[in-house]
């Protein structure tokens, strides 16, 4: 079944894939599943401890965008993933602790940014400033 995790920028798929797209354009696409602990990007893994990691592989794919807008799409999608494998397959009440200590760190690890980049308008050089006037 298809769940919307936010409005736009973020899906899920059957509960263990999902796609994390934070700045601009960089989109990342993290699948959770049963393993033995294979991950590469730590600050979660360091924020929930090592043991919420053990029993789960977790395997991220990601494009567009630069490398910090990237690390930030695959740490928001790596987060959201872990929570949304912990609602299907363990408990809410783990899922909620987990989910907590997320936002306390920093809620960008669960919610994008949907801050974009405003187009230009005809009458000046940007989006918002105008050519100069002279009245003589």
């Amino acid at each position: 079944s298809w769940l919307d995790c936010t409005k736009k920028s973020i899906q899920l798929f059957s509960n263990d894939t999902c796609f994390g797209r934070i700045w601009k354009t960089a989109t990342a696409v993290a699948h959770c599943k049963r393993g033995n602990g294979l991950i590469k990007l730590l600050e979660p893994v360091l924020l929930l401890g090592k043991e919420r990691f053990a029993g789960v592989d977790i395997r991220v794919r990601v494009k567009g965008g630069g490398h910090v807008a990237q690390i930030y799409a695959i740490r928001q999608s790596i987060s959201k993933a872990l929570v949304a494998y912990y609602q299907k397959y363990v408990d809410e009440a783990s899922k909620k602790e987990i989910k907590d200590i997320l936002i306390q760190y920093d809620r960008t690890l669960l919610v994008a940014d949907p801050r974009r980049c405003e187009s230009k308008k005809f009458g000046g050089p940007g989006a918002r400033a105008r050519y100069q006037k002279s009245y003589r």
